[in-house]
């Protein structure tokens, strides 16, 4: 079975429906803590970056060895699926810049893509990005002009979060508790159904690119 390295930041925020897809398509996720000082080998293997409650141009020292690290794969050619923390860090490598926003982004927002496909998606992000060179924007929000962009087909950056689903929500609310912006109380599952349609379709174009 073909395998993919998928880099985790933080206890409560795990591959959520990343994981469905890589069953289904008979792809072995390998599970890397970088919290925890986990890190593959820097190479030209695919890799898929999550989010997490740090800020991408600071946070602790396991953060910049993986910045270091993520300098180095990409240097050897490794393509980037990259979520919200991951999708910063990503543009900081390409030569991008991350800034504060005036106001968080929180909870179901609806994101619009260049191709005039409109989504309902989850967010949870106080920073924006400014733009690699050469990168192509694809999704933009009211709030967050720069919700997804891609340099080349196999370097994927998503400020918004697709892989979570129910059971990713209920882990983050019952993790960080009031602090939590998420929703509680029943799901619409039609919502969490569709973003997943559009997570499958999403990444298999870019696997199919690797």
């Amino acid at each position: 079975m073909p395998e993919l390295n998928l880099i985790q930041h933080h206890p409560a925020e795990g591959p959520g429906a990343i994981a469905q897809w890589a069953a289904s398509r008979g792809v072995t996720l390998r599970v890397f803590r970088a919290d925890l000082g986990q890190l593959p080998p820097a190479s030209s293997a695919p890799v898929i970056l999550l989010g997490g409650p740090y800020e991408s141009n600071a946070g602790p020292a396991w953060l910049e060895a993986e910045r270091q690290w993520l300098a180095g794969s990409l240097d050897q050619g490794a393509p980037v699926f990259a979520i919200c923390l991951g999708a910063q860090l990503l543009a900081l490598s390409l030569g991008g810049n991350v800034r504060r926003m005036g106001q968080a982004e929180t909870g179901w927002t609806d994101v619009n893509f260049a191709d005039g496909r409109s989504l309902k998606v989850l967010q949870w992000h106080e920073d924006a990005i400014d733009l690699p060179p050469n990168a192509q924007l694809l999704a933009s929000s009211e709030q967050c002009e720069q919700q997804m962009y891609c340099v080349g087909p196999t370097r994927v950056g998503l400020q918004f979060h697709p892989e979570w689903n129910v059971e990713s929500v209920t882990m983050l609310n019952q993790h960080f508790a009031e602090e939590s912006p998420l929703p509680r109380g029943p799901q619409d599952n039609a919502a969490y159904s569709e973003v997943f349609d559009w997570l499958q379709a999403t990444l298999d174009k870019w696997w199919k690119a690797v």
